[in-house]
Formats: structure tokens, sequence, C-alpha cells
């Protein structure tokens, strides 16, 4: 977030943070666009909007948070995340080991945001290797002044396939209701079912329901309202909204991965799709094909890619290496076979031989079979 510029798309009605990107060590170009770094709207989200942040440092986690703080209803710090893109950095679950680092990050952000902007700062965490390692850290965050503390029940090393660990759910809920900070629960949690279950049974405040909502986010949706809707609405009503505020398409592509079943017939097509157009196309929504073919006009993803023709023969390095003006593949025979051959004597005119005992005559090795071997 750090280096955008806030600027409100009268087009799509959205606030987009925007910056040039560096390219790598190349810098921006003189006609670059600024690349969309996050975009949200006003309209659909309003105030319910959390934004999670990665950080290690408590001066910049300040600096970014500013920027969108006027734009959501609270800002969270990512104390939990296992990925090494993340942990690499000091950030993530890696906070988890530097504790005093992690409790200046939350005090700068509510000192420096929370009051100025009126808006709640959290932190999600795992757990740790014991419970007193676990009580002695929430109570640490907790006296920061964070308004939430969301608890994925794993530590670090387990993995989303391993059962989440509950028996220390309890002991973390009641630290956060004695220090006045909302607790959720985070971990094999599906629907909102499985979240009132973790409220009744171990006083928690809620719940964070993150893998399933990749899936299938009407997951939310409680089952007298319908429940889970077939991944065909979902991913309908996603491809419209994704079109209505031109979301990337290799954004777009990588969330249809996650919702259409990898065993449908049409999944493998959906991997291999370009463009909006041919997605609406592939999966039978003709009433979007013609906003489809708007966005991938806008996004360029209606120009088709220059074929790069026959790589041509570099002269220059063929003369260097001795292969000057033979341009035709040297079909050659087997190393082995050559070696043999090659090893044989010249043919030499014959001459009057003299009796002599017979002995073997002895083929040397090829050359070449060193080369290989090595």
């Amino acid at each position: 977030m750090i280096g955008t510029t806030r600027t409100f798309n009268t087009a799509l009605s959205t606030v987009d943070f925007t910056r040039l990107s560096s390219n790598g060590s190349h810098g921006p170009r003189k006609d670059q666009k600024e690349s969309v770094i996050f975009r949200l709207h006003p309209a659909r989200e309003g105030k319910k909007l959390i934004f999670q942040m990665g950080t290690s440092d408590p001066e910049r986690a300040v600096e970014a948070a500013k920027l969108i703080a006027g734009d959501v209803a609270g800002i969270d710090v990512n104390a939990g995340c296992p990925k090494p893109f993340s942990t690499s950095g000091g950030m993530g679950a890696a906070l988890l080991r530097t504790p005093d680092k992690l409790v200046a990050i939350l005090e700068a952000l509510v000192a420096n945001v929370g009051s100025e902007f009126e808006i709640g700062i959290s932190v999600k965490i795992r757990l740790l290797e014991t419970p007193e390692e676990t009580e002695a850290l929430v109570r640490r965050l907790c006296a920061t002044g964070i308004t939430g503390l969301t608890i994925h029940c794993r530590t670090t090393p387990m993995r989303p396939r391993e059962k989440a660990i509950r028996e220390q759910l309890k002991m973390i809920a009641d630290i956060c209701r004695e220090m006045g900070v909302a607790c959720l629960a985070n971990g094999d949690v599906t629907c909102p079912e499985d979240a009132q279950e973790l409220v009744n049974t171990f006083g928690v405040e809620g719940a964070m329901i993150a893998t399933a909502a990749e899936t299938n986010p009407s997951c939310f949706r409680r089952k007298e309202d319908g429940g889970l809707a077939p991944w065909r609405e979902v991913v309908e009503l996603y491809l419209k909204t994704s079109m209505e505020v031109e979301n990337r398409w290799g954004n777009t592509k990588y969330l249809l991965g996650h919702l259409v079943p990898g065993k449908d017939p049409l999944y493998r097509g959906v991997t291999a799709s370009k463009c909006y157009v041919g997605i609406c196309e592939l999966l039978g929504f003709p009433e979007l094909v013609e906003r489809a073919k708007e966005l991938d006009h806008t996004l360029g993803l209606d120009v088709a890619p220059v074929k790069q023709g026959k790589k041509k023969q570099n002269s220059t390095a063929d003369a260097a290496s001795g292969q000057s003006g033979n341009t035709k593949k040297d079909k050659r025979k087997p190393l082995s076979t050559r070696g043999v051959e090659n090893s044989k004597p010249a043919a030499e005119t014959p001459k009057p031989t003299v009796q002599s005992p017979t002995e073997p005559m002895e083929i040397p090795q090829p050359a070449m079979e060193s080369a290989v071997a090595a």
C-alpha cells in the first residue's frame, strides 16, 4: 500500500489505490499505466470491510494503515500466516517468535490510527507450543488496546488438513472477555452453524471462515436462508461482480480455480481460459458475453499474442565454433557406435604376411565414453 495514490473511480464507483509497477530493477516505463494495488466498493462494502495487512515494522504499519483507514471499518494485523512469502520478511506467523515487535506494531496502530480514525485494531494469531505460552501472549496482545483477537486453532507447523485444536479456546476466550477484547475462532469452521456451536461451547464472540469461503462464499448463508448455493450460481454471480468492477483477469481466474470443482469436466477448460469471453462461453453464460467483450478490450485481453518466429541461426556463433556454412543438422550415429568405428585401423595396402602365433586384437575404448560418464 505504501507509495499508492488514492483516487475515486467515477466509472466504476470504486476507491482505487494505484501506483506504477517497479518492473524489477528496470523501473517503470515512460508510457506505463499505474497498476491497481487495492480496490474497494463503498456502496457494496461500506464500513463492513476489515483491511488485513502483513507487516513487520511499527512505523511502516502506521504509514500503510493511514492510507486506507478512512475507507474501512478496521485494521487487522496478520500474525498467523505460515507461508514463506510472509514469514521470510518477518511477517505473519514469524511475529509469534518476536512478541515484542508484534506488541509494538499493535500499540503503534492503536495510538496513531485507531484513535484518529475511530476504527478498531485487531490481530490474528495461532496457538503456540504450550497453553502457558499461548496464555502469556494473548494477555500481552490484549493489553495493547486492540478491540479484537482471532485465534487460529492450529500451531504454525500444522497444515489445514490437520484437525483444529480446541482445548485452549475457552481459556483464550475468557482472557479476551476479561480484558474487553472480542474473541473470534478460526479453523475447521465451514458455516454459520459451526460458528454458533463454537460460541455456545467455548464462549467466543464469533468465528472466521477461510478455506470454505474460497470454495464457495455462499457458506456464510444460514440453512434457513437457503444454505450453500450450487457452484454454478456462485460462479455466475462472481463473474458478474468481477466484470462490474473490472477485476484483473489473473485474480478472477485464480479464484475461479477454487470455485469450480476440480472433478468437474469443465475444470480443465477453466484453468486454460485466457479471457472473460472465453470463460463465459465455456461455462455457458451467454448473457454475460457482451460485457465480457467490452472488458476484455479494456484490459487488453482481446489482443492476439505475437507469435515468435523460428529462431534464426546465429552465423557469428557458427563461425566461431567452426561450423560456418553447415546449417544442416548433423545426423551422426550414436556415440558408442562411432567410438568403435573410429577406433578401427585405417585400411592399408596389403603386405606380405609372416606366419606368427595368432593374438587377439585389442580395440581401444572410445574416448567419448569417459566424457559421457562424466
